[in-house]
């Protein structure tokens, strides 16, 4: 676990600007929908490419005609697509309170999903020390995240336990000395997905964005799954790179890297069909 006097030093390391928008190659002009449908449950995609190559089953190339004037890829929504998209931005928006009861209650969930055998003594406790939080009150460290983080990780607890409880407790490989402190690397996983997929745009600037959002309009919970694929595939970059913290920037970037790449695979037609997500266990 890491040593308490370089966690401020080490949370400063691997949250100061590590996290870049995935630009796409510039010139690209991507028009038309995603799914047509009358729900955030629709299944078919088209998207415009400046490649003859298809990116993505679906994904089919309309137009290659690259303009200078255009500095970005640029997506049409159905307006199914923009409620599936505008449903998820307004769990992005929310910022943790500890004064709203539902967000007490989420926190003391994650806990006991944590650490069921052990009784948690407060919502500020030095207790949550252990689950890898900076300091004995979780709600600082969400201000990066937001409650959606809180979130992230109580569906991650939730809905793949033994995975959750791999990564928490550091129990799969050879560790280095000086671990990433777990639920912080979480908030900034949920950060990092933020980024990666454009969510605060009005609507996708990017093919990754836009297959996303094609898994979102299949599937409501797409953002929760994809946060669990990644934060284990991150942990699986970090023992291939057998990493400490002070790699932690190197290994987020190779994640996102790894992620991308998978997300982008041609027969890929939902989010159980990425490789990483072989990395989960329930």
């Amino acid at each position: 676990m890491i040593n308490q006097g370089v966690r401020s030093d080490f949370i400063k390391i691997f949250k100061g600007g590590i996290y870049l928008v995935f630009k796409g190659q510039i010139g690209w002009r991507i028009s038309q929908g995603l799914d047509r449908g009358n729900t955030c449950h629709t299944t078919s995609a088209e998207v415009v490419a400046g490649s003859a190559a298809w990116l993505g089953r679906g994904l089919s190339c309309v137009c290659a005609q690259r303009r200078d004037s255009d500095p970005r890829p640029s997506f049409d929504l159905t307006p199914a697509q923009e409620e599936c998209l505008q449903s998820l931005q307004n769990r992005i928006d929310v910022a943790y309170d500890s004064s709203i009861p539902e967000h007490q209650e989420a926190l003391r969930a994650l806990w006991n999903a944590s650490f069921p055998e052990e009784q948690l003594r407060g919502l500020i406790s030095e207790q949550w020390k252990e689950m890898g939080w900076q300091g004995k009150d979780p709600s600082t460290d969400f201000r990066g995240g937001g409650f959606i983080s809180l979130e992230n990780l109580l569906y991650f607890a939730r809905n793949f336990q033994k995975s959750f409880q791999d990564l928490l407790r550091k129990q799969e490989g050879d560790r280095s000395v000086w671990e990433y402190p777990f639920a912080v690397a979480g908030v900034n996983i949920t950060f990092m997905l933020i980024q990666m997929l454009d969510l605060e745009a009005v609507k996708p600037r990017t093919l990754v964005g836009a297959i996303f959002l094609k898994f979102l309009s299949e599937n409501e919970s797409a953002f929760d799954l994809l946060y669990c694929i990644t934060f284990k595939l991150m942990d699986h970059e970090w023992l291939s790179m057998r990493a400490s913290y002070m790699d932690f920037n190197t290994v987020m970037k190779a994640t996102r890297r790894q992620l991308e790449r998978e997300l982008l695979l041609e027969d890929i037609t939902r989010l159980e069909d990425l490789p990483s997500y072989g990395l989960l266990t329930r």
